[in-house]
């Protein structure tokens, strides 16, 4: 199956000023999510991708635009698909992060996620199916028009992708809140095989290129590191 690139976007307007984003109206990269965007952006420019999905909010798409002014020619086509957007936090939207931290359902959030729904809002549980089946959808629609060997890319939320990341380690949606995924951070799953396979959770440095010969299943004994060097040759 193909490789997924799973990428946050860059810090945002609402990051900078410590409230919950959601998906309010006028949230977009400030100068540091930019340049992090670019950062990401040069990561991937020697690996030509066969999709480029996007959550519909102006971070992410601002953050995916970035990554197709560096692809090869022909560029992909960027898709918006709904079901990659930030969580709907209701009435938790807008606030400041150090005042929700004081509400009784922050802990829940921290501890037992899966039993959280925000007043007025989504539940985690809704958020991380609707996100999970996405990216079997669009894995599926790459493999069969692309190929197996194809990489593709999905830009979105840090709940989001840990959300996915979760369901790729075969995690309890409980223990997400073990990953970390910074901005602007590139996590690559390969959803084939018997599992799905990990290649790299949160990283913010290094070239992407090799993954352009990423394996399709777990190594018997291990990676020998050939992987790599194959894609330099």
């Amino acid at each position: 199956m193909p490789t997924l690139l799973l990428l946050r976007h860059g810090r945002s307007t609402a990051n900078t000023a410590g409230v919950l984003a959601g998906r309010a109206d006028g949230v977009e990269l400030d100068e540091t999510g930019r340049a992090q965007a670019d950062d990401a952006s040069s990561r991937l420019a020697s690996l030509p991708l066969a999709a480029v999905v996007t959550s519909p909010l102006t971070r992410c798409v601002q953050t995916a635009e970035h990554v197709l002014a560096r692809q090869p020619e022909p560029r992909p086509g960027l898709v918006v698909d709904d079901a990659l957007t930030e969580c709907d936090y209701g009435a938790w939207q807008g606030r400041p992060l150090a005042e929700l931290a004081q509400e009784p359902l922050w802990r829940t959030v921290q501890q037992r996620p899966s039993e959280v729904t925000f007043p007025g809002g989504e539940s985690m549980v809704a958020m991380a199916a609707r996100a999970v089946e996405a990216v079997r959808r669009h894995d599926a629609e790459v493999a069969r028009r692309h190929g197996p060997d194809a990489v593709w890319l999905a830009v979105s939320h840090g709940d989001v992708v840990k959300a996915l990341l979760a369901d790729a380690l075969g995690m309890a949606l409980d223990d997400f809140q073990r990953l970390d995924v910074h901005p602007a951070s590139v996590s690559v799953v390969v959803r084939g095989g018997e599992r799905p396979l990990v290649l790299g959770v949160n990283t913010l440095a290094g070239d992407l290129g090799w993954l352009r010969r990423a394996p399709s299943d777990a190594t018997v004994g291990g990676a020998t590191g050939r992987e790599a060097d194959a894609s330099t040759a």
